[in-house]
């Protein structure tokens, strides 16, 4: 086992605030500096292994004697409280929750609808997205504007609707619950939110089992019947995923991005310039922010030898992406916002065999607005200081609550 917590974080416990827009706060430093595993206390309740190296997380991540599955006694609680869990633990498991054979049937039906080749059949239609509503934006004679209303959050939302086959007209319902079950409401708000939600779309599924549509759903429905095998609860687990996971990250990065690029003018020179900058300025927003504070849990199920720290079956883990994404044994001058410093070997998606299904499509959309944005509205500024800005230093999601701009 690594040295226990020194002294002056004897009494931490994680995740912590973050306090400044532009860095992870300093107690994850300190951690990764004295071991890059730590055992540590955690909020929601009891301990677990703290894994803060780059190095170290990769290997935990794509080591299968660590389980996602949530099933097990004594999974950690990270962000998530008992009653909550519980509520998970009763619907059948998320395909970010289950191993091996049982994760890769439940991820390969899926994967093609992820592709490289069917994501650039999209790119004209996010393309008319992204003009649609910076067309919107032209054309308003109030400033300042939120861009999170304008920009962030419609755009991605659209796009996941088009893709799975969700009305659109439902947007507002889906955004408001995704957004309270990755706040740090209430343990009520969030149960109520959950199941207002995983409702809603067990009522899309079976209406599409009804009716299918053209769509992401439409033909997962078909496949299945073709086999002889629909599982209506499986694929209101897969909706619930996809759904929750395909707006809300991406809108807050929209968010960040632009703030990230408009405090840094010289890195905004660089992809104005040469727009094919753009995908490596994609790359280093995501290390730089890292909006998923730990990047995912796991439980052992056999003892491992790891970073200098045994870890025995039955202890939780938790790694910390935005930790990780920091540490400068991976990436020099961490702190230093460098679009050109080529950090793909970030863990903003994850790692392994649970990296996020979405990510092509989420740096394809990122891509499209940061060139289309600063493009047609060059001179588009921060309406308020930057330390004005209400980010979510508590939300288990990093983003902004609002972002004023003008022009």
């Amino acid at each position: 086992m690594t040295k226990s917590v020194a002294d002056e974080l004897a009494g931490l416990r994680l995740p912590v605030e973050r306090s400044c827009p532009f860095a992870p706060p300093a107690a994850y430093e300190q951690l990764r500096e004295q071991a890059p595993i730590n055992r540590i206390r955690l909020k929601s309740g009891g301990e677990a292994w703290w894994v803060s190296g780059h190095e170290e997380a990769r290997t935990v991540l794509a080591d299968p004697r660590f389980s996602s599955d949530k099933r097990k006694e004594g999974f950690p609680l990270y962000t998530l409280d008992a009653a909550t869990l519980q509520q998970l633990r009763s619907q059948p498991p998320l395909m970010l929750g289950v191993d091996g054979a049982e994760h890769s049937a439940t991820r390969r039906p899926v994967i093609s609808e992820f592709t490289v080749r069917r994501l650039a059949a999209l790119r004209p239609r996010i393309q008319d997205i992204v003009d649609r509503f910076i067309d919107d934006l032209l054309t308003t004679d109030q400033h300042p504007v939120d861009l999170v209303q304008a920009l962030s959050l419609p755009v991605p939302s659209l796009v996941i609707c088009e893709l799975l086959g969700v009305p659109y007209t439902d947007h507002d319902f889906f955004q408001s619950r995704t957004t309270r079950m990755v706040s740090r409401a209430s343990m009520e708000e969030r149960q109520r939110a959950f199941g207002e939600l995983r409702a809603y779309i067990d009522d899309l599924v079976t209406r599409k089992e009804s009716e299918p549509s053209d769509d992401l759903f439409g033909r997962q429905i078909a496949g299945q019947r073709q086999k002889g095998d629909l599982d209506h609860a499986g694929l209101v687990s897969l909706a619930f995923l996809l759904l929750t996971a395909g707006h809300e990250t991406t809108a807050n990065m929209i968010s960040l991005g632009v703030v990230g690029l408009l405090t840094h003018p010289e890195q905004l020179a660089l992809i104005k310039a040469d727009p094919g900058r753009t995908p490596l300025a994609v790359e280093e927003l995501l290390r730089y922010f890292t909006i998923a504070d730990g990047v995912t849990t796991r439980i052992a199920i056999e003892d491992v030898e790891i970073g200098g720290a045994r870890i025995r079956a039955g202890e939780g883990v938790v790694v910390s992406g935005l930790s990780a994404n920091w540490d400068p044994m991976a990436f020099k001058d961490p702190a230093e916002l460098d679009i050109e410093r080529g950090a793909r070997h970030h863990l903003a998606f994850g790692f392994g065999p649970h990296q996020c299904l979405g990510q092509n499509l989420a740096r394809m959309e990122l891509q499209i607005v940061f060139d289309t944005l600063f493009r047609r509205i060059p001179n588009l500024r921060l309406a308020v200081p930057v330390e004005d800005v209400p980010f979510k230093n508590d939300a288990v999601v990093y983003g902004a609550h609002e972002l004023p701009v003008t022009w």
